[in-house]
């Protein structure tokens, strides 16, 4: 048997498919594992439980998971934070360090990748430069969840620091831009 058959777990995913999936597999790999799919419900588990280790989204319905690294530290401590994204940044991934997570990987991120990095003593950033750059709507992507995460994940106090409407920086966000060339 692993080591890994007491250890709380917490998926942090706005996707409830993707969710229970994850959430299966790291079951069956010995976690003691509990699923939110939205703020309220991940930091009332993480009080209740106090998972020893988290994978929590970094777009959880248009807003920043960003914002939930320190509340989630508050109410586990000891919890080591993954960070996972479909969307990776050099600069997401440094916030994300910054605000106390342990480790940040792009998806798809298969089990394996994801129990590694839960229990990596360094953080490992890659910083090969992509295949392709970035599209434009990927850059503006990043550029708002950066603001969002400066404005602790407040909508309106987002969009006035951008000058934009409230409706319209949340359907960007809910966007999800293309990885490459336009």
């Amino acid at each position: 048997m692993n080591t890994d058959c007491a250890a709380t777990l917490l998926v942090i995913d706005d996707d409830p498919a993707f969710n229970r999936v994850l959430a299966r597999a790291l079951g069956q790999r010995g976690f003691d594992v509990h699923g939110a799919t939205d703020c309220d419900g991940a930091l009332e588990l993480a009080r209740d439980h106090a998972p020893e280790f988290i994978v929590l989204d970094l777009n959880l319905d248009g807003a920043s998971g960003l914002r939930l690294i320190r509340p989630l530290l508050d109410a586990s401590p000891n919890a080591r934070i993954l960070v996972l994204t479909g969307y990776a940044s050099i600069a997401t991934a440094v916030d994300a360090v910054k605000l106390g997570a342990t480790q940040y990987l792009a998806k798809p991120a298969d089990v394996d990748s994801i129990i590694k990095g839960l229990r990596a003593e360094d953080v490992v950033i890659d910083e090969r430069a992509p295949d392709v750059p970035m599209s434009v709507d990927r850059l503006e992507w990043e550029h708002l969840q950066r603001v969002l995460a400066e404005h602790e994940g407040n909508i309106s106090a987002t969009a006035r620091a951008l000058k934009m409407h409230r409706r319209t920086l949340q359907r960007k966000l809910a966007r999800l831009p293309a990885a490459g060339l336009d």
